[in-house]
């Protein structure tokens, strides 16, 4: 039988967060279909709207949470798939550091644009 083997370390800090994160993502993404797609539809959906909804702290925070999340979320996956095909030494090392640069910059980007949504600035 094929011996199983997974880069996460059983019971560890990214196990645990991919897992957390996911729950999180699962329950922000069914709010988000129930409230923008059923409750509203898509056609009743306007700029002025969502800007009401991002000056909401609440809600602005569940976006930057949830903007936080997915990126951990898939980085941390795509990184795990990579370790799992065999990447590691240098590479493994350029691709790690490559992936939180671009995290730090989708998430930083995902917030100015969260940011500009609400009349707060």
């Amino acid at each position: 039988m094929a011996e199983h083997y997974s880069s996460f370390e059983p019971k560890g800090t990214r196990w645990l967060l991919q897992r957390i994160t996911a729950a999180f993502l699962v329950a922000v993404l069914a709010y988000h279909f129930l409230m923008l797609h059923f409750v509203n539809h898509a056609a009743e959906i306007t700029f002025a709207g969502t800007q009401a909804r991002m000056s909401q702290v609440g809600y602005f925070l569940t976006m930057v949470l949830f903007l936080i999340a997915g990126t951990f979320h898939g980085v941390n996956g795509v990184y795990n798939a990579l370790v799992n095909q065999g990447l590691d030494g240098t590479p493994k090392t350029a691709v790690k550091w490559l992936l939180v640069v671009a995290s730090l910059v989708l998430i930083a980007q995902g917030f100015r644009v969260a940011a500009a949504m609400t009349n707060l600035v």
